[in-house]
């Protein structure tokens, strides 16, 4: 099994700054596109950023400028700098891969738990 583990929200004030990881582990033989999802109270879960294996990025327009995605294929693990954060950046950012496992003919999408980023003053 795979399993997504987040970490790195929590409470800033407009303007500043947050930087959260999600870390994949399990029987992974490799990992394809990895991204940061959100979904804020009352409303349906967005596509904030992606990155492929090979580095290729994409944002939504609403974080361009403000939002950096990376990764580390040697841990597995998925970053997004988030800087000039807004109060609409409030949400729970969950963690997605598509992962290819061990011994498994095709990757399977996986997603994490979440970590909630409060943007308040």
């Amino acid at each position: 099994q795979v399993q997504l583990v987040e970490s790195g929200g929590g409470l800033v004030q407009p303007g500043g700054s947050l930087r959260l990881s999600c870390a994949a582990s399990g029987s992974i033989f490799s990992i394809n596109t990895m991204a940061w999802y959100r979904q804020a109270p009352g409303k349906q879960r967005e596509l904030v950023a992606s990155v492929t294996s090979g580095g290729t990025t994409n944002y939504a327009d609403s974080v361009k400028g403000r939002f950096t995605i990376s990764r580390d294929n040697a841990k597995n693990t998925v970053y997004l700098q988030m800087n000039s954060l807004k109060p609409e950046d409030t949400a729970a950012y969950f963690c997605n891969a598509d992962v290819l496992r061990v011994g498994v003919m095709f990757a399977w999408n996986y997603w994490g738990k979440g970590t909630l980023v409060t943007v308040s003053s």
